[in-house]
């Protein structure tokens, strides 16, 4: 079975909404393309650290 994997998604040090690059897609109204440019260094470099980011949860192994 494979693992969704789940994302943090920050405007600056603020919490929005963890989820699924599919659910912060619709939660933000945009691409899931968009959603996951957000946590590339690229967009990073780009940006300040008030914009949108985003982080991707590690599962923990029991």
């Amino acid at each position: 079975m494979k693992a969704t994997n789940e994302y943090a998604l920050y405007q600056g040090d603020t919490l929005l909404k963890i989820g699924t690059a599919a659910e912060l897609a619709e939660y933000k109204q945009v691409k899931r393309k968009t959603i996951l440019f957000y946590a590339t260094p690229a967009y990073q470099k780009r940006t300040s650290e008030k914009s949108l980011r985003m982080i991707r949860l590690e599962e923990e192994e029991e």
